[in-house]
């Protein structure tokens, strides 16, 4: 009797020393694997000049993505330079001028105020106000990355409109005229997009059309919910890269 009871008593040592090995060796192998996540992670390859500009009346879950947005800013390459703007109320307000200083220009972002009172007139007039700060006098690839829901009805909101608006193919021409390549991420704001998927369509449609007449990309998916900016960034970054290799 008292030798079963001690070949069970080792038996359940044997199993339990298995049990803690066979985890311990699985928490090395995911820790190994997120090891070679962040290794494989794309960075941008080359210094660039980018503006970010951030329409203020974005639905709230846009403020979670602050933080990725400024890991974005602070993983750009050396020698980068950044500029912070908000789209609100018919202005451009320029949290940071251009700036080699990453981490103040990851600090100057603020979550947006998500209200229809910080409405801008339409995006695109702001886009021009902030495409002026590129004035050709420093050197290195000009991006501007617009954080918009994309939507221009200030002059009627008709099919005849999408993607057509005076301030869009004004925006697309002083891209065009100053080399900068816009990139787009869409979210809906607390208006129209939020609410109708036919003005988000509107508006992607016209996101689309700015990034791909100045040499940029367009990023969403679907028209309906939010997706996190997480996967936008990293399509971002390979798309920078890419950019990069035609240029040069």
């Amino acid at each position: 009797m008292l030798y079963r009871k001690l070949i069970g008593f080792v038996a359940i040592i044997v199993l339990a020393f298995g049990t803690s090995v066979a985890t311990h060796a699985t928490n090395l192998a995911a820790n190994k694997d997120n090891e070679g996540k962040d290794q494989r992670k794309v960075r941008i390859s080359a210094p660039l000049n980018i503006a970010i500009l951030i329409q203020d009346d974005l639905i709230s879950q846009v403020g979670n993505e602050m933080g990725v947005t400024k890991d974005f800013i602070r993983s750009l390459p050396t020698g980068s330079r950044v500029m912070v703007g908000y789209i609100t109320s018919g202005t451009l307000q320029v949290r940071q001028s251009f700036t080699n200083d990453l981490d103040k220009a990851a600090r100057s972002l603020r979550i947006p105020v998500s209200n229809t009172s910080a409405s801008p007139f339409n995006p695109y007039v702001e886009v021009i106000e902030a495409l002026k700060s590129f004035n050709g006098e420093v050197k290195g690839r000009n991006v501007v990355l617009l954080i918009s829901d994309g939507l221009d009805d200030s002059r009627g909101f008709d099919v005849t409109s999408s993607a057509h608006t005076i301030d869009l193919e004004r925006s697309i021409a002083e891209a065009t005229r100053r080399n900068v390549a816009v990139y787009t991420f869409y979210a809906p704001s607390v208006g129209l997009t939020s609410r109708s998927r036919l003005a988000a369509s509107y508006g992607q449609s016209s996101l689309n059309r700015l990034a791909k007449e100045t040499g940029g990309k367009a990023f969403f998916q679907g028209t309906t919910g939010f997706v996190t900016f997480d996967s936008y960034f990293e399509r971002l970054r390979q798309a920078l890269n890419e950019q990069y290799a035609r240029a040069y």
